[in-house]
């Protein structure tokens, strides 16, 4: 366990940059007949420091294929330890020792670097997390641009088997360290692929959706990446089950000051910031990169059902789509993917199968003939703007733009599909004649969990990775969750693009939270996999914190008994609804422990409510002609299955 006395004499010490000697990773004692040859190996290791433009140096692993000439470099950025990263398996062979998703550029014997960022294992100097561009978030002159710049710089002009052209990679943070990366670029960055970068921590990224703070994942995320320099302090729990673990400790605040890390820097700069003021505006990269031309050739890469960076890759694309500039160099693949999927197999989540390994095909048929056109003079590869993959279907599809996209001149279209009384769901209006409300109570002592009990998101039982995809069933029948269903299908329901819901209620609390889920469900039996009879499979879902519903920026109160209009925004789907499935709704307004509790009583910062504040309120759903509560379907008409 650490103290808080512990933990602030830790983090005085991280405030000193250390000093670090170039030699390779080994322990000085080991006698050197007992370290291991290397002369068999197909790849030489090097480890160096190299100089930033402060003075700071950052501990860099280089993996050169032996004989090699005239390769290219591929660089990532990581705060998760560049060693272990570049240590996958102790193995002579240089496939076998980098992560999967750098398998096609090690059959392609580029030169591999991976370098800890700033402040973070071995690297010197101070770690700020998501160092903010150079500007007014960031008074120093260094930021991960610079740092990528002297980087690439020293690479060029140090590793005489190279060609001189550089693509920089990455995933989750290292997707962020790569955009930023090409903001202003060394001459020698030739493309970027970043893999679910985060863009917006605010709007739908790691620390926030549309208000709501995302808890779980990033309390204890912050805690193990500044707690230490080298990340060797691990959350801990005394229950096995998440839900209860959170529960106990009240809110988000409480939690924090039981584990003593109230003065890390970062968890400080969550509880200062929880709207979205100027603070989170300036440093989401699709804001600021739409004001920079694009200057680097760009892979996003991002997954339909990524636990934890849904929102970035589409916002990033969007932005620089509208660029002149971006007309064949711009791309964006949409994989059936959670967090890391386009970085292994990706051949399923949990129970959810797609067609064969997506992610080795993306890498192998997509992304290396793209980084090989840009490194090495290959042929121009015939890569449409968006490439998304279909579920529902199984199957790639090409897209001239994303979302508003079209498939053999089938244009998409927006359709309500309307909430209708006795939990029915239907493209017609709701009928004057019948009922017009739902009522629920949410009670903030018993939250709806985000996955079935016990909530385990790390270890061997850890189901984080796939509950974006879980069955719904488990919440199906709760008195506090609405669900709301069509008939069977009789036609498939193609929707292609981003869902919008737009829900009236009340409450008789004076604040509130929106869950609202899109879902397909199949039929009650089914021949070839009997596990997915009458599966609920979640296929878009998100969260608004009802303070924000007019303005992300400045929150304020509900009235009690106010019928308002909710727009919570769904994450982009690319999904067919097939005949005899049914589409289903649920709305709910407490998914936890992912995100904090509301207390449903509005106060002024929600990190630190007092258990006071928690009560039950009465929320009601409209579904009348005049209050029409509906799910705006980005449908795609005469699509072809």
């Amino acid at each position: 366990m650490q103290s808080a006395f512990t933990l602030g004499v830790v983090l005085s010490l991280l405030a000193t940059s250390e000093a670090f000697s170039a030699k390779p990773d080994l322990p000085s004692d080991i006698p050197a007949k007992f370290q291991p040859r290397t002369d068999s190996f197909d790849h030489e290791r090097r480890i160096e420091k190299i100089p930033m433009r402060d003075g700071a140096r950052l501990h860099t692993v280089i993996l050169v294929p032996k004989g090699t000439k005239g390769a290219p470099i591929i660089l990532d950025r990581t705060p998760y330890n560049a060693t272990k990263n570049l240590s996958r398996a102790e193995s002579p062979h240089l496939a076998l020792v980098v992560p999967p998703y750098f398998d096609t550029v090690a059959e392609a014997r580029y030169i591999i670097v991976s370098q800890d960022v700033r402040g973070k294992h071995k690297s010197e100097g101070s770690y700020v997390m998501n160092r903010a561009p150079i500007g007014p978030l960031n008074s120093s002159d260094t930021d991960h641009t610079t740092d990528t710049f002297d980087t690439i710089d020293w690479l060029v002009k140090h590793l005489p088997e190279s060609n001189g052209r550089v693509a920089i990679m990455g995933g989750s943070y290292g997707g962020f360290t790569a955009v930023m990366g090409t903001l202003h670029p060394h001459p020698a960055l030739k493309v970027a692929v970043p893999f679910a970068p985060m863009i917006d921590g605010w709007m739908g990224d790691d620390w926030f959706h549309n208000g709501a703070f995302r808890q779980q994942g990033s309390i204890d995320y912050v805690y193990n990446q500044e707690a230490t320099r080298d990340g060797g302090e691990s959350w801990w729990s005394g229950h096995r089950d998440e839900y209860s673990h959170w529960l106990a400790q009240g809110s988000a605040g409480d939690m924090a000051k039981a584990k003593g890390i109230e003065e890390l820097g970062f968890w400080k700069t969550l509880t200062s910031h929880p709207a979205y003021d100027s603070f989170w505006q300036e440093q989401a990269l699709d804001r600021y990169f739409a004001r920079q031309p694009i200057a680097v050739p760009m892979m996003i890469v991002a997954g339909l059902f990524d636990q934890e960076d849904i929102y970035g890759g589409p916002a990033l694309y969007r932005a620089l789509s509208k660029r002149a500039e971006a007309v064949g160099r711009l791309h964006l693949v949409l994989g059936p993917w959670h967090h890391g999927g386009g970085r292994g197999a990706g051949g399923d989540i949990g129970q959810i199968r797609f067609d064969g390994d997506t992610g080795i095909w993306f890498r192998r048929q997509v992304m290396q003939p793209f980084l090989a056109h840009y490194l090495t003079d290959a042929p121009r590869p015939d890569l449409a703007p968006a490439l998304v993959y279909q579920t529902g279907t199984n199957r790639w599809q090409k897209f001239s733009s994303w979302p508003q996209a079209c498939v053999a001149g089938c244009p998409t279209k927006t359709k309500p599909i309307y909430l209708h009384a006795n939990g029915g769901l239907g493209f017609e209006p709701p009928a004057k004649s019948a009922p017009t409300t739902d009522t629920f109570v949410s009670d903030p002592a018993k939250p709806v969990p985000f996955m079935p009990r016990p909530v385990i998101t790390s270890g061997p039982d850890s189901r984080w990775s796939e509950w974006l995809t879980i069955d719904q069933r488990f919440v199906d029948g709760r008195p506090d969750v609405l669900t709301y269903a069509t008939e069977r299908l009789t036609e498939p329901v193609t929707i292609s693009g981003e869902p919008l819901a737009r829900i009236f209620a009340a409450t008789t609390g004076s604040d509130a939270d929106w869950v609202v889920k899109l879902i397909d469900v199949w039929p009650d039996q089914d021949a070839s996999r009997h596990v997915m009879g009458g599966y609920q499979q979640m296929i878009a879902a998100d969260i608004l914190r009802g303070r924000y519903r007019d303005d992300f920026s400045t929150p304020t109160p509900i009235v009690p008994g106010k019928i308002l209009e909710y727009k919570v925004r769904l994450p982009h789907a690319n999904h067919v609804f097939l005949p005899g499935h049914r589409i289903m709704v649920q709305i709910q307004s407490t998914w936890f422990p992912l995100y904090d509790r509301n207390p449903q009583t509005y106060v002024e910062n929600i990190f630190f409510a007092k258990p006071a504040d928690y009560r039950p309120a009465n929320h009601t759903i409209y579904h009348s002609p005049a209050q029409p509560s509906v799910i705006e379907l980005p449908l795609l008409d005469g699509a072809p299955l």
